[in-house]
């Protein structure tokens, strides 16, 4: 599956991030290269409006959490939206793990966030 990306500015200092299909090993450096662009411009606030994404993986995860980092070192905001209930299942997954290490590979944490976004289905 592939990934579109589209990036729109709602007001000044205001970005939404439109992903759309699968964000995984394959697809994640499409979303970095636009995050690294739109990090550049000092954006205020980053919006992921999730909607027409279907998958993520912990490489996605890592993207969306390289945005949370820099806004919030640089006094800003990221939010999610319209995030459909696998997804939000990834992310309460990840929100619940202990700080300890869980997984022995990324693999292995792959293997794992795709079976429970597919027993949603």
């Amino acid at each position: 599956m592939s990934l579109t990306v589209r990036v729109k500015e709602r007001q000044i200092g205001t970005f939404v991030i439109y992903p759309a299909g699968s964000l995984d090993s394959n697809t994640y450096g499409i979303l970095e290269d636009r995050v690294d662009m739109l990090l550049k411009s000092s954006p205020k606030i980053v919006v992921f409006d999730l909607e027409q994404l279907d998958y993520i993986s912990s490489a996605g995860l890592r993207v969306m959490l390289k945005v949370q980092k820099h806004m919030k070192n640089t006094g800003g905001k990221m939010m999610v939206v319209n995030s459909k209930p696998s997804i939000q299942k990834v992310f309460d997954i990840v929100a619940a793990l202990p700080s300890q290490r869980v997984f022995t590979s990324v693999k292995e944490l792959d293997d794992y966030l795709d079976a429970m976004q597919h027993k949603e289905e």
